[in-house]
């Protein structure tokens, strides 16, 4: 999912102090444990840390366990920036969209990942690509080398979110939400929305196709792929068995949180996922962060007061980035 207002002007971020122990924290933030399993992984009593905050729509976090760096997007600014040392600033920009021809829309990359060599790949919105960063991370340049623009001739109408397998082969999601005028912009040439996997022998697979795809990841032993739909008539998480490289089987809802859409206290749609070595699931959607078992039952809700976009966990497991709205927020887990 992606908000739909845009400002006019880059942001006023705010830089967070470097003692982890003076953090500003979210008051309005609360934890819901629905069954005591959750309990396993969190405190209830946990505060959730505010690294930075003033963006226009906060997505894309990626923790980069040797800079001790948490990246994350801001899409309608065409910006990633990156937290380091307890301080948020600017790391890449542009980010999603490197025309020179001004448009409206949502420009900017969303999500953000690394490849099996390290280097950062991008979901390009305005660019309508998977792309490679074309520079080290510690010295980033706005230069990109495409990864996937177009399927068998058309183009991909904004590529969303990305993970790979461990033998290197790139799923991701390409939902319309990049486009200037979403579903109806004239540019679209593809008339469905797909899930896609780009082979490591270079060939782009179409693993399936959903009204809104968006966030995707894989069971820990990766012989399941989940995939979100941010539809608010159909507003779910999808599994399959994945029975080979781009190949799905047995298509189920893991868990349907259609009625929860637009009730108070429930801003957002199943959008950004990350999944833990244990097999809990983190998965932003209605509400804040749901947090499932394996078998997508609800354990908790991580409630942040905002519409959440996404998560990413940090190397140790031991950190919950969350991007929600304007925020960039951090929880302890256990």
């Amino acid at each position: 999912m992606t908000k739909r207002l845009i400002l006019p002007s880059l942001l006023a971020v705010m830089a967070c102090s470097k003692t982890e122990t003076t953090m500003p924290t979210k008051q309005d933030a609360s934890i819901h444990i629905l069954d005591s399993t959750a309990m396993e992984i969190l405190d209830p009593e946990t505060k959730l840390e505010v690294l930075s905050t003033g963006h226009s729509w906060s997505e894309g976090p990626l923790w980069l366990e040797k800079e001790q760096t948490l990246l994350f997007t801001d899409i309608p600014n065409n910006a990633i920036f990156q937290v380091k040392d307890g301080q948020s600033s600017i790391y890449l920009q542009p980010s999603g969209y490197t025309g020179t021809t001004q448009r409206g829309g949502e420009v900017g990359a969303n999500g953000l990942t690394l490849d099996p060599q390290g280097r950062l790949v991008l979901c390009q919105h305005g660019d309508r690509r998977m792309a490679r960063m074309d520079a080290p991370l510690e010295q980033p340049a706005a230069t990109f080398a495409t990864l996937a623009d177009n399927f068998q001739g058309q183009r991909l109408n904004s590529p969303n979110d990305v993970v790979f397998d461990r033998e290197g082969n790139m799923y991701f999601t390409d939902p319309p939400y990049g486009l200037e005028f979403n579903m109806d912009d004239p540019a679209k040439e593809l008339d469905f929305q797909g899930v896609y996997c780009l082979k490591t022998d270079g060939e782009l697979v179409l693993v399936d196709s959903i009204s809104r795809p968006n966030g995707i990841t894989f069971s820990p032993s990766q012989d399941k792929l989940l995939v979100a739909n941010s539809d608010p008539k159909l507003a779910v998480w999808y599994e399959y068995d994945l029975v080979a490289p781009g190949k799905v089987e047995n298509r189920r809802i893991f868990f349907d949180a259609t009625e929860y859409v637009g009730k108070d206290g429930y801003k957002g749609l199943p959008d950004g996922m990350k999944m833990h070595s244990s097999g809990i699931l983190f998965a932003t959607g209605p509400g804040g962060v749901w947090v499932f078992d394996q078998n997508g039952k609800p354990l908790a809700r991580i409630e942040t007061g905002e519409a959440t976009s996404n998560c990413a966990l940090s190397s140790d497991e031991k950190n919950l980035f969350m991007t929600a709205d304007s925020y960039v927020l951090k929880m302890v887990l256990k």
